[in-house]
């Protein structure tokens, strides 16, 4: 069969988009088949393939299905989150004037969107911060914190991040015993100056350094915030030259109204033989 396709990009990170409110598709994209769409080589090539599937009654007015370049199903993605905002507004000819909310494994997200044409989406609570789970790792050559953003992420925070072997320290981290069983995705970040952050992001699931990770920026703002006392709203500069913004509400560790705004762009469509 062929499986009409969009390709977008969240600054830098690339997601296959696919329309599945009739659930059609849902028995032919199994693991491997989303493995083999994400190839870069032989593939469309993406870091990740996302679903449009019909609301669960949870309150979204469609279901958001996110799937890592390995097939592996995730709980959300930020970058992806607001290509799914922009996408599944399309498909549903949604007035841009008004928010559009979603369901996704992590909770409702809601995508809002801007006059520049930027997206801004209301990410769910963070949880299980952790100051120091791991105390100056000689591997890192740093403190590094943990904090899930719907996704589970481990962020230090560096002097530099030219130069670092991205692959080889995210798989570190990603397969840690600190943050075992099911692992975690890697961030290193450089504060700027006060409110004004760079990352670098190693993601689990791609197993390989991205351009941008939603989840990712948000965490290493978060942990930013709760380090410095910086306030909202953080800047954040990703590998693929974008700059995020990541805004919230903090009382002490606890954050609310978590938002990450950025573009959310169609790069092309297509049709591939399955």
């Amino acid at each position: 069969m062929l499986l009409h396709f969009y390709k977008m990009t969240g600054a830098g990170n690339d997601f296959i988009m696919v329309d599945n409110r009739d659930l059609g598709l849902s028995s032919v994209l199994d693991k491997e088949t989303i493995e083999a769409l994400c190839d870069r080589r032989f593939g469309i090539g993406a870091d990740g393939l996302i679903a449009v599937e019909p609301s669960q009654g949870k309150g979204g007015a469609v279901r958001m299905r996110y799937y890592n370049a390995d097939g592996g199903e995730a709980e959300m993605c930020g970058n992806g989150a607001r290509c799914f905002g922009n996408f599944a507004a399309a498909l549903l000819r949604h007035d841009k004037s008004a928010p559009l909310p979603f369901e996704t494994m992590a909770g409702i997200v809601t995508a809002s969107f801007e006059k520049n044409g930027h997206i801004t989406v209301n990410l769910t609570d963070p949880h299980s911060l952790q100051l120091f789970a791991l105390n100056a790792d000689p591997t890192v050559g740093a403190d590094v914190h943990f904090l899930n953003t719907g996704v589970p992420h481990a962020v230090a925070f560096l002097d530099k991040l030219d130069g670092l072997d991205i692959p080889r320290l995210g798989a570190y981290l990603r397969y840690h015993d600190a943050f075992s069983p099911k692992g975690t995705n890697a961030n290193f970040a450089r504060i700027l100056s006060p409110g004004h952050i760079a990352i670098r992001t190693y993601e689990r699931g791609v197993e390989n350094e991205t351009l941008a990770c939603g989840t990712g920026m948000t965490a290493s703002a978060l942990l930013h915030a709760v380090l410095t006392d910086a306030p909202s709203p953080i800047q954040v500069d990703v590998a693929g030259g974008d700059t995020l913004e990541v805004g919230f509400r903090r009382m002490g560790d606890h954050f609310t109204h978590v938002t990450l705004t950025g573009p959310a762009d169609l790069v092309f469509t297509g049709d591939i033989e399955l």
